[in-house]
């Protein structure tokens, strides 16, 4: 058995602050607004009813997601030093852990714009209205789905090698990242949609455990 004292990462809990601000300004933005967010496909009278109707609602939504977004930047600094120690030779997992976490910032970000966006006069024009609604899914949703999907992959593959996470959380994880770089099927096939609250939701338990355990100190 390894002989392993580890310092603790605090930062690491900026993983568990990007899912609390995902869900919080997300869940805040529907609570708070009396029309229902519109869906992928939506025509532009839900999609203004939405943004434009309940702009602070819609706002708050998109808050929380620049949020996410800026602390999954600081996760994701974690998430390297985490496969540095499982192998310090691989350069393939840092790397993969380097693209998923970009990936998933920037559409994340992106999608928080497009979403804030949508709340001014910028979406005046019906088509204008429409496409930024689409790019914020597509970047929200597949996009993110995709990146956030590698970097879930990366803890499920070196979190347990080096004991942070015990190997039910590593499965999960991998479980995740297989749902989440497969949502791009949802652009061939709308059934296909579960894929993307599955691979969030589980993602977010991933990242919210392996957040925890990272900060605290251990000793084998």
């Amino acid at each position: 058995m390894k002989d392993l004292i580890r310092t603790a990462d605090r930062r690491a809990l900026s993983g568990l602050i990007s899912g609390f601000a995902f869900v919080a300004g997300v869940g805040a933005g529907v609570a708070s607004s009396d029309a229902p967010y519109p869906l992928p496909g939506s025509d532009v009278d839900k999609i203004r009813r939405y943004f434009r109707d309940n702009a602070a609602s819609a706002r708050l939504s998109a808050a929380g997601q620049l949020i996410s977004a800026a602390t999954l930047a600081h996760f994701t600094a974690s998430v390297i030093r985490l496969t540095r120690r499982a192998d310090p030779t691989s350069r393939v997992l840092p790397a993969t852990a380097v693209i998923g976490g970009t990936a998933a910032v920037a559409s994340l970000t992106a999608s928080g714009i497009f979403a804030g966006t949508l709340t001014t006069a910028r979406s005046d024009s019906d088509v204008a209205a429409v496409a930024m609604h689409r790019r914020a899914f597509l970047a929200g949703g597949v996009t993110h789905g995709v990146g956030f999907g590698l970097l879930v992959g990366v803890i499920g593959l070196a979190g347990p090698r080096t004991g942070d996470i015990p190997p039910p959380v590593g499965k999960l994880a991998v479980g995740s990242a297989i749902a989440g770089l497969l949502t791009p099927l949802y652009l061939i096939a709308e059934s296909m949609a579960w894929l993307i609250p599955a691979s969030r939701i589980t993602g977010l338990i991933v990242t919210g455990l392996t957040a925890v355990r990272l900060s605290r100190r251990r000793h084998a």
